[in-house]
C-alpha cells in the first residue's frame, strides 16, 4: 500500500543561500571542484574497502556510500500557544554493497518469504559525525562496510537457494545496471534562523481557533531545513548537493454530531523563506478553514454514488499519483506479487489523445508554485531527467531506478528513498497536461450535461483533498482511494451543496477510461509519499478533470460521541 499525504513538516526563516558550484568536466572518480572533506573521506574509504575486500572469496562488485545531513529549525503551536520549538543537525550513512554479479546479486527478491527488497541498501542507516572529521567519518564507514559485507554474503547464499527451488521467473532481467559516472559539488546552504520570530508567527496562526468551541484540534507548524547529501560509488560518481525546504502547515479538526471527524489542512512549500506566504495570507486561509469546518460540521452525509464528477487540479493530481504513478514504477513490473496493471500496455492508448503525462524532477516550479519533488541526482547517483509516460494519450514508459526490467535496461533517474531504506523507482514531479483545455465554467456545463444525460439528481465536485492511497499488489483488490475533504453536490440548476463523508474509490483501468475533459487552470499538490523505500517529497500537477463516472463510498467514522464537558470559557 502506498500513501500520499500533504507535507506536514513545519517551516520558515532567514536563509543565507550560497551559490551552487557549476559542474565541470572531470575524470571519473576525481573529486569535483568545491568538494568538502566529507566527500574526500568517502572516496578514500571506498577505495580502501574495495581493495581490502578484493581478496575475499566473494568480493563486492559494487559499493556506494551516501551521507545525508539534515539541519532544521521547527516550531509549532496550538490555540495560540507554543507546543514545541527545536533546532538540530544530524547525519546518517546508507551503504549499498552488492556481491555476486549485476545479473544476480544479494538484493534479488526472495520469493515466497522475506528477503531482498529488489533494491540496494535498506539495512537501516547508521549515525555518523556531524563534524567534518575525515578520521571519524572513515572509522564509521570502515566498520559499517564490514558489517554490510558480511550480511550481503549471507543474503546472497539465500538468494541462490531461492532461485534454485522456485519456478522460473517471468522477468529475466538483471538485478542492477551500470550508469555513467558524475561529478558535481554544490556549496552547502548556510542557515540563519530567528527562532523567536518563528515562534511569534506560529502563535498568531493558531490563535483564531481558540474562540471556536467546535474546533477541538488546531495546530500550525513552521519549519525551515536544509538537506545536504554526499554520494560516492565505485563507478567513479562523486556528488555533493544541498537543498533547502521550507513549509508552513495549518491543521484543524472538528467533529459532527454523528462522531465523524472532519479535518482541514493547508500547506505552503517553498525553497526560500522569502517565497513563503505572508502572515496576512496565512491568516486569511485560517479564517476560511474555520468557516469550512463550521459548514462541514452540519453538512449532510454523502450517500454512495456513481455518476459524473469534477476533480479540482489538486485532487486530480493525487488521483493520477495513486491511479497511475505507483503502477508505472519500474520495480513493480518485476515483482511476482505486484498487480502489474500497465506492464503489457506499452504503446496502447490509455487517455484521450489530447493528454500527456510525464515526470520531471528537474523542474523546481510550476508557474509561481515551487515543487517539492525537485532534485538534481537521485539516491543512486543518477542524474535527474524528464521521463515521458503518456504522449498523445498513448502509454510510453516506466519510471526506472537501477533495477532493470524487460525492455528497460537502465535507470532514468528515479531511484529514490528515505534515509535507511533501499532505493526503488519512485515518482518525483508528476505533470498532467492537455492540448485542448476548456474554461472551468465550460467544464461545469459539461458536467451538468452528463448529469442530465445519465438522469442523475446531481454531479459531484471534489474541491480539496487530504491525500490518498493505492493498493498495487495481487493479494488484495487492485484499487485506489482518494480522500477528499471538501465535496459539493452540483444540481442541474447549478446550485452547489457542501456534503461530508465521501471517499472516491475505484480501480485504475476503469477510472482512466472515464476521463473526458480538462480545464485550463492547473493545480499543484505538494506532499510526502510513503512506500517501501520510505517517505519522499513529491509533487503532482494537473488541470481539473471531468470524469463521466466516479464511485463514492462512505468514509469511515469514529463512534466516539462529542465531548461531554462544555468547552472552556475562552472557547465560546
Amino acid at each position: 500500500m502506498n500513501r500520499f499525504v500533504p507535507s506536514t513538516a513545519p517551516i520558515a526563516i532567514v536563509l543565507a543561500f550560497a551559490a551552487a558550484a557549476a559542474p565541470r568536466a572531470q575524470a571519473a572518480g576525481a573529486l569535483p571542484p568545491g568538494a568538502t572533506p566529507v566527500l574526500a573521506a568517502m572516496q578514500a574509504e571506498l577505495e580502501h574497502s574495495m581493495a581490502a575486500l578484493k581478496g575475499q572469496p566473494m568480493p563486492p562488485y559494487f559499493l556506494s556510500y551516501e551521507i545525508t545531513e539534515n539541519r532544521r529549525t521547527a516550531v509549532s503551536s496550538s490555540f495560540g500557544a507554543l507546543t514545541s520549538s527545536n533546532e538540530g543537525a544530524s547525519r546518517a550513512l546508507d551503504i549499498d554493497l552488492r556481491v555476486g554479479s549485476p545479473a544476480l546479486d544479494n538484493t534479488h527478491a526472495i520469493r515466497g518469504g522475506f528477503g531482498g527488497s529488489g533494491g540496494g541498501g535498506g539495512a537501516g542507516a547508521a549515525s555518523i559525525p556531524v563534524e567534518d572529521s575525515p578520521d571519524a567519518i572513515r572509522a564509521t564507514l570502515w566498520y559499517q562496510t564490514d558489517r554490510r559485507y558480511k550480511a550481503a554474503v549471507e543474503q546472497f547464499t539465500r538468494v541462490k537457494t531461492n532461485v534454485q527451488v522456485k519456478v522460473e521467473e517471468e522477468d529475466k532481467s538483471a538485478d542492477f545496471c551500470s550508469e555513467p559516472a558524475h561529478g558535481h559539488a554544490e556549496k552547502a546552504v548556510a542557515l540563519a534562523v530567528d527562532r523567536r520570530a518563528l515562534e511569534e508567527r506560529v502563535r498568531r496562526f493558531t490563535a483564531p481557533f481558540a474562540s471556536h468551541p467546535h474546533i477541538y484540534l488546531a495546530q500550525a507548524s513552521i519549519a525551515v531545513g536544509v538537506e545536504s547529501r554526499w554520494y560516492a560509488n565505485t563507478e567513479g560518481t562523486l556528488l555533493q548537493t544541498s537543498q533547502p525546504a521550507c513549509r508552513i502547515t495549518v491543521t484543524a479538526v472538528t467533529k459532527a454530531d454523528d462522531g465523524m471527524e472532519l479535518p482541514r489542512y493547508q500547506t505552503w512549500f517553498a525553497f526560500r523563506p522569502e517565497q513563503l506566504p505572508s502572515d496576512e495570507t496565512v491568516l486569511a486561509e485560517v479564517k476560511k478553514i474555520i468557516a469550512d469546518l463550521e459548514a462541514l460540521r452540519v453538512a449532510p452525509l454523502v450517500d454512495p454514488y456513481a455518476g459524473p464528477a469534477i476533480l479540482s487540479g489538486r485532487a486530480a493530481g493525487v488521483f493520477f499519483h495513486e491511479v497511475f504513478g505507483h503502477r508505472i514504477e519500474g520495480h513493480r513490473q518485476k515483482r511476482a506479487e505486484e498487480g502489474q496493471t500497465f506492464k503489457k500496455m506499452l504503446g496502447q492508448k490509455l487517455l484521450p489523445e489530447t493528454f500527456a503525462v510525464y515526470c520531471d524532477p528537474g523542474l523546481d516550479r510550476h508557474g509561481a508554485t515551487e515543487l517539492g519533488g525537485h532534485y538534481l541526482y537521485d539516491n543512486q547517483g543518477v542524474k535527474a531527467r524528464r521521463v515521458p509516460l503518456i504522449e498523445s494519450g498513448v502509454f510510453t514508459g516506466f519510471l526506472m531506478a537501477r533495477i532493470p526490467i524487460d525492455g528497460f535496461p537502465v535507470s532514468n533517474g528515479h531511484g529514490r528513498k528515505a534515509t535507511g531504506a533501499a532505493a526503488v523507482s519512485r515518482q518525483s514531479n508528476l505533470i498532467v497536461e492537455t492540448t485542448q483545455p476548456v474554461t472551468p465554467a465550460a467544464l461545469k456545463q459539461e458536467l451538468l450535461r452528463l448529469v442530465a444525460e445519465q438522469k442523475k439528481p446531481y454531479g459531484l465536485y471534489f474541491a480539496d483533498i487530504e491525500g490518498g492511497f493505492a493498493i498495487t499488489g495481487r493479494s488484495q483488490p487492485n484499487a485506489f482511494n482518494v480522500q477528499p475533504i471538501m465535496v459539493y453536490r452540483i444540481y442541474p440548476d447549478g446550485r452547489e451543496e457542501l456534503v461530508r463523508g465521501a471517499d472516491f474509490i475505484g480501480t485504475p483501468l476503469s477510472a482512466f477510461s472515464k476521463i473526458a475533459a480538462a480545464d485550463n487552470a492547473p493545480g499543484v499538490f505538494n506532499g510526502m509519499c510513503g512506500a517501501e523505500s520510505g517517505w519522499v517529497p513529491v509533487s503532482a500537477v494537473s488541470p481539473s478533470l471531468l470524469l463521466s463516472q466516479v464511485e463514492v463510498q462512505k468514509k469511515e467514522k469514529s463512534q466516539e460521541r462529542l465531548p461531554l464537558l462544555p468547552a472552556p470559557a475562552g472557547k465560546s
